[in-house]
């Protein structure tokens, strides 16, 4: 259990002021010049020996991804892009680090483009996010105010400039390069790659895009030290983690807890435990609505971090445990996540524009019973073909929930389609197989 002297976030909840002065005196800014003056390879050195890994979702080792950023500045300028474009069902993470925490944010920013020899940041922000961009806002023209970013920031010697772009809403807009595009006024549609924004981001020039929470936890590693974040959870799985956890459960919340915490002792610790009791629970999405959910008797003793989760077939992802208990129709409910990646799929890559409206419809048919029990190995089939075979990572997160569904539940579907074919015998099954497929 992560004791409140360990906690980065001192302000998840907003029981305290956000604006500097409060943020000051809970340690944000706190030997920011000094932090400077040690040099860019440093700071990045410290982040590596930190073991911390990308909290957007993939869990790329932080430090590494700074390290591909060119080492001398040429004739293209260098780029720090924060994405705080939480658009996946279930997260609300970053949301609260803008609200309560903006300059533990602020700091990050400038520290990271600092080591990445960026003298401009952009924090695309979610476009639902009004009261966040707004606040963010307010909180950087304090930083503006008050020396720490702008000219000679920190009396570092170091120019730094943040801007805030605010998106219009679009899940896709997630996705690096496809937060690239947006921002630079196109339609929001991922890049091919290589090259990757190390080498060519926005406009053109050596960039890279990192997560809020990713960002905001920089300063407070390198002022504790790499040795003190490395401390908690599991090798290759270190540091502390914002917990977003909905649902099924007594008390909903964000938490800031150690990686490699057991799931169970998550849920019933900060949450109160499963409506019901544990022996109600009937399933988790451990990672947001993209990662494949995990039934109950692997909730029982799985560990929340990337690897003890990726051992199961699932994953970390952001972290945003959705908590389903046997009062769910499991079905149903993938069939609804199955709609909402149909919806935000740009239609670039045609495995994901056709395939994500197929596999919604059928598992719509299969949530009635109104299908055939061939069909499940169809909808695997179709899943499979999607995973992996397109541009971005959209693909797999329309899949995963499907194949985690057939994985875990296949028996629930089939129970359904047979008493579906009892009750309406003479009800004929609609024909909705891609080609490629009734061809088989």
């Amino acid at each position: 259990m992560l004791q409140d002297k360990d906690r980065i976030f001192t302000n998840l909840y907003g029981l305290q002021d956000w604006r500097l002065e409060a943020a000051k005196k809970r340690g944000a800014w706190n030997g920011t010049r000094d932090i400077l003056a040690m040099g860019p390879d440093w700071i990045i050195q410290q982040i590596k020996e930190s073991g911390l890994r990308g909290r957007g979702g993939a869990g790329f080792p932080t430090g590494l991804k700074w390290s591909f950023m060119p080492k001398q500045v040429g004739e293209r300028p260098h780029y720090l892009v924060v994405n705080a474009d939480e658009s996946e069902p279930g997260t609300c993470k970053d949301r609260d680090i803008m609200r309560h925490d903006p300059h533990l944010l602020i700091e990050g920013c400038l520290v990271a483009s600092f080591a990445m020899k960026a003298h401009v940041c952009y924090i695309y922000i979610r476009g639902e996010y009004v009261d966040e961009r707004e606040r963010l806002q307010a909180a950087i023209d304090e930083a503006y105010a008050a020396g720490l970013i702008g000219k000679n920031a920190c009396v570092s010697g170091w120019d730094f400039d943040v801007y805030v772009h605010h998106g219009a809403g679009a899940y896709i807009c997630g996705e690096e390069t496809a937060l690239l595009e947006s921002l630079e006024g196109k339609k929001g549609q991922p890049r091919l790659k290589p090259p990757f924004p190390a080498g060519a981001g926005l406009y053109g020039c050596p960039t890279t895009v990192n997560n809020v929470e990713s960002i905001a936890v920089a300063p407070t590693i390198i002022r504790r030290g790499a040795d003190w974040f490395r401390r908690f959870g599991r090798e290759n799985n270190h540091g502390t983690k914002i917990f977003c956890i909905s649902g099924h459960v007594e008390r909903p919340c964000n938490v800031e807890e150690e990686m490699s915490i057991p799931l169970r002792k998550l849920i019933e610790t900060h949450c109160g435990g499963v409506r019901g009791g544990w022996d109600n629970l009937k399933a988790v999405i451990p990672g947001g609505s993209s990662v494949p959910l995990i039934p109950k008797e692997i909730c029982d003793d799985v560990l929340m971090d990337f690897d003890a989760l990726r051992d199961v077939k699932s994953g970390l992802g952001t972290a945003a445990v959705i908590v389903m208990d046997k009062s769910t129709d499991i079905v149903r409910a993938i069939s609804r996540i199955s709609y909402f990646y149909k919806h935000e799929s740009c239609g670039q890559c045609t495995p994901c524009r056709e395939g994500t409206g197929w596999m919604w419809r059928v598992l719509e048919r299969m949530a009635e019973g109104n299908a055939r029990t061939e069909e499940i190995d169809h909808l695997l089939d179709v899943a499979g073909q999607v995973e992996g075979h397109t541009i971005c990572a959209l693909g797999d997160a329309a899949a995963w929930p499907v194949q985690g569904l057939i994985r875990h539940f296949r028996h629930e579907i089939e129970e359904r389609i047979n008493r579906y074919r009892a009750d309406r015998p003479h009800v004929a099954v609609p024909e909705n197989l891609p080609e490629s497929v009734a061809a088989e």
